[in-house]
């Protein structure tokens, strides 16, 4: 099972990004994520064994809650950088609550033997992948056009185990368990 950890955006914000995407699509051609894809994710864990789920599940129902916290959608850029981007990104502003959540979760995932994440967490919506070149003009000019850059407002409550099935067409993604933030 190939297996991540994640916060769902309310449908205000994933309403919001899709109307973004639906503006931005035409501009380049991009691997763009479906709307209903988009998540904040906290940890990617990758391959697990799947008789072994309930001991997963129960180790990060053990994380500790550091409560309900805001969370804003805001901001977009390019990783690694804008001259040669591979993703393009919407951000995530969440402050030390997330960060310590993402750092838990880390932890617990550590004791099971799965590896640390190399790079500090960076949190963000992925909105497309850039595969090859492509002319970026379009797509740029249509960015410096938008009157705003924040998607919207949500106070997170739960972060959820997803079970992630590549696809031809994309990647699937199923629920497998919920945690409350909030004890």
């Amino acid at each position: 099972m190939r297996l991540f950890c994640a916060i769902d955006l309310p449908y205000q914000v994933r309403r919001n990004l899709e109307l973004l995407l639906q503006l931005l699509r035409p501009k380049a051609d991009l691997q763009w994520s479906p709307p209903s894809n988009l998540h904040v994710t906290t940890k990617f864990i990758g391959e697990w064994p799947e008789e072994d789920l309930e001991i997963l599940k129960e180790a990060l129902a053990a994380v500790p809650a550091p409560g309900e916290f805001a969370v804003d959608i805001q901001g977009l850029g390019w990783f690694p950088d804008a001259a040669n981007p591979r993703v393009f990104w919407a951000g995530v502003r969440a402050g030390e609550p997330l960060q310590q959540l993402a750092r838990a979760t880390e932890d617990a995932c550590a004791r099971l033997g799965i590896a640390r994440e190399n790079r500090p967490y960076s949190p963000h919506l992925t909105l497309a992948r850039i595969r090859r070149p492509v002319d970026l003009g379009p797509l740029r000019s249509a960015l410096a056009s938008l009157a705003s850059d924040h998607f919207g407002r949500f106070t997170a409550a739960q972060f959820h185990l997803y079970e992630s099935k590549l696809r031809p067409g994309g990647s699937i993604y199923t629920k497998l368990a919920s945690f409350p933030l909030k004890k």
